[in-house]
């Protein structure tokens, strides 16, 4: 994995942030996205954005930082913080890992490697294990096309196979379902789909035709959305 992780911060005293910015931006591995000081900012602008790994504290003032974690989920986080008595509801969250103020470069550095090898273990799975409307299913991610949502539910999803097969994602936000997906090989194209990479025929500035059937025996199209069309375009790497 020779990319760099996309990460962002939450801390709301803003010397701590500063300091913890300047200490990640001396590690060449890490791309600071965004930082914020405001969890409830965080939280606002968090779908928008796309991100690998976020570093946030956890005393914080109305959201604390183990609430924010639990939001995230499963998305990889590291918590930093000068208390040691939150460290086991911190691995409760599967945290990768908790580190203790003032942050030295050479800890930080440390818990950013187990992101990093985290993070690459799960590039490579084959699949995922989801609660569906019969019960918990493996699904396989090479045969997985598309994800929308449900007409009947929006909480719910429905995934396409590629052999046609209609699998019911029971109460799964999309971006969750993000965080667990191989996101070089998947993409949120609008507000209501994700798409395999591969399904992609051609597209233009906000549309993409895919080479899966759609209702009338024509290819599907889809709305390509402002808001992710830079997000799709680097994952086509144009």
């Amino acid at each position: 994995m020779n990319t760099k992780l996309k990460c962002l911060l939450l801390d709301d005293e803003l010397k701590g942030l500063a300091y913890l910015k300047m200490l990640c931006e001396q590690l060449p591995e890490l791309e600071v996205v965004k930082a914020f000081n405001d969890p409830e900012l965080f939280l606002q602008e968090v779908p928008r954005i796309e991100f690998d790994l976020c570093i946030l504290d956890i005393e914080m003032p109305g959201i604390d930082g183990l609430q924010v974690a639990n939001l995230l989920n499963p998305k990889p986080v590291i918590f930093t913080t000068a208390y040691n008595e939150y460290a086991a509801e911190a691995f409760d969250l599967n945290a990768i890992d908790y580190v203790r103020k003032p942050i030295k470069k050479e800890r930080l550095q440390q818990a950013v490697a187990k992101a990093r090898s985290q993070i690459r273990n799960n590039s490579n799975k084959q699949f995922i294990k989801l609660n569906t409307n019969k019960g918990k299913t493996l699904l396989f991610l090479d045969q997985l096309c598309y994800i929308r949502s449900s007409d009947i539910d929006s909480r719910d999803k429905l995934a396409q196979l590629f052999d046609g097969t209609l699998i019911t994602l029971k109460n799964i936000s999309f971006e969750k379902l993000q965080g667990l997906l191989p996101k070089d090989d998947f993409a949120r194209i609008n507000k209501k789909e994700i798409i395999a990479l591969k399904s992609v025929q051609v597209f233009s500035f906000d549309e993409i035709t895919t080479t899966l059937p759609g209702p009338s025996g024509e290819r599907l199209k889809l709305v390509l959305s402002e808001v992710y069309r830079n997000d799709f375009l680097r994952k086509v790497k144009l």
